[in-house]
């Protein structure tokens, strides 16, 4: 049952995670990735300054979805974006 939860929660992190970073999500399919990789992202961030979630599902979320805004954030760093004229 956790992996539901798991899978769960990445959705709705990536999802929430899009809507403030991009303005608009990039779909189910890849905002399930982003909410997934983010998770992992935040989780091992979250540990590296000595904070556990065990909160429960709230708490996994909040850490599942500042993981998956690093992670958009990162992406957006590698994107190309049209110069001015």
């Amino acid at each position: 049952m956790s992996f539901l939860w798991f899978i769960i929660v990445g959705i709705v992190a990536g999802w929430a995670a899009g809507k403030v970073i991009k303005g608009g999500g990039f779909g189910l399919i890849v905002n399930f990735l982003i909410g997934i990789v983010g998770s992992l992202l935040g989780g091992w961030l979250f540990s590296l300054i000595g904070l556990h979630s065990t909160g429960g599902i709230i708490a996994n979320l909040i850490v599942a979805f500042i993981g998956a805004m690093v992670l958009l954030w990162i992406i957006s760093l590698f994107q190309k974006r049209p110069r001015a004229k």
